[in-house]
């Protein structure tokens, strides 16, 4: 197989009839081994690829696909498999306030310095996500916690992330609130104790319109420290008419006050709970919605991202009948995707590339099993990666 690449290699370098390949005066050059696998064997063969990163991810009428990964993926064959097939990265938990800056005078940049570099090192263009939102540290979830005390951090965390992340090139996008809407419209808030799903920030209180606190001081301090990044608004669960029509309204209300929005995002973690469910039982209602959703946010010149795709398999001893219907799942949310990229931006990016474990027992799949082989859906974004 090594031999048949390298003649591959040759042939290419050296035939002037494939000069749309291989040209000094052309865009493209080879500079990657991508990873196809066709009928269950792995093969590898030399494709083109943009000399900056940059030029691809500016390109217009394409849909962007990225992926996730774990600081402890840095060095694995994760970390190969992922640069084999992607240039757009979002690092998974690195950039949160919980790891980032967990409670007053405790600061721990080295993660997503790291992430950065590797970003930097291989061309690569990033989402930052370390948005306010309910993955905040077990400090902040104290129930004697103040709202002054909630500010201060947020504050902090808010304006030095801001200002880091606007001298990086690399970074395009950052995630600036996530999970905010409730499914039933109603704010996330604060629950009693520290270990359970919560959004302390809400404790900070609501200006005089209604809207939380915390998200209108975030979107301020965005828009002052990070104009070089553009800013999301994230959101997760299903496509609940009463949470995005909340999410829509709170947008403008942003923009209203001077303040930048420049994309919204849906996680899309499918099959994660009931707010979910919609796209399992009846997907064609819900990509219907999912279209609409694209459809306002180009509309009002945001752009759109999905952005924790993975599918919560339901039965693991019955796992090759759910690895085809993710597949068959994934490639309509593509279709719908891939449709709307004549209107506006849309990016995709896959929640990790493998198995996730969410303990105790909660299998998540992505595009390779636990052995690292590609699933069926590795072949539905293999085609979309190849789609123009």
């Amino acid at each position: 197989m090594k031999l048949l690449a390298f003649l591959i290699f040759i042939f290419f370098s050296f035939s002037k009839s494939q000069d749309n390949i291989v040209c000094s005066e052309n865009k493209f050059s080879i500079s990657k081994m991508i990873s196809f696998f066709d009928i269950g064997m792995q093969i590898q063969y030399l494709v083109p690829s943009y000399e900056n990163t940059s030029v691809f991810f500016e390109e217009k009428n394409r849909l962007k696909i990225g992926a996730t990964l774990n600081y402890y993926q840095l060095g694995t064959k994760k970390e190969n498999l992922f640069l084999n097939d992607f240039n757009f990265l979002t690092p998974a938990n690195a950039a949160k306030q919980a790891r980032l800056h967990p409670r007053p005078g405790i600061w721990q940049w080295d993660r997503i310095e790291n992430f950065l570099q590797f970003a930097k090192n291989n061309d690569l263009i990033v989402r930052i996500h370390g948005p306010v939102s309910p993955q905040a540290s077990k400090w902040a979830k104290e129930d004697h916690r103040t709202a002054a005390e909630l500010e201060n951090v947020m504050v902090n965390f808010m304006t030095q992330t801001a200002k880091r992340y606007n001298e990086e090139s690399n970074v395009k996008y950052m995630d600036v609130v996530n999970e905010t809407i409730l499914p039933s419209g109603k704010w996330f808030g604060p629950r009693k104790g520290t270990h359970l799903w919560e959004n302390p920030w809400l404790k900070m209180g609501l200006d005089e319109n209604g809207y939380p606190n915390y998200i209108v001081r975030a979107f301020e301090i965005a828009t002052a420290n990070a104009p070089n990044v553009k800013l999301v608004y994230n959101q997760n669960g299903g496509m609940q008419s009463a949470m995005w029509e909340r999410l829509k309204e709170t947008v403008l209300y942003l923009r209203s006050k001077g303040l930048r929005v420049d994309g919204i995002g849906w996680q899309g973690h499918l099959n994660l709970s009931r707010s979910t469910l919609q796209f399992i039982e009846n997907s064609d209602r819900a990509l219907n919605e999912l279209s609409k959703l694209i459809d306002w946010a180009h509309a009002n010149n945001l752009d759109f991202h999905v952005t924790e795709l993975d599918y919560r398999v339901n039965d693991m001893t019955n796992l090759s009948e759910e690895l085809e219907f993710q597949a068959e799942l994934y490639e309509k949310i593509i279709k719908v995707l891939q449709s709307k990229v004549n209107s506006g931006t849309v990016t995709l990016n896959l929640w990790d590339i493998g198995e996730r474990l969410k303990k105790p027992s909660t299998f998540f799949q992505s595009i390779y099993d636990k052995d690292l082989n590609p699933t069926p859906a590795y072949q539905i974004i293999k085609k979309a990666l190849k789609t123009k």
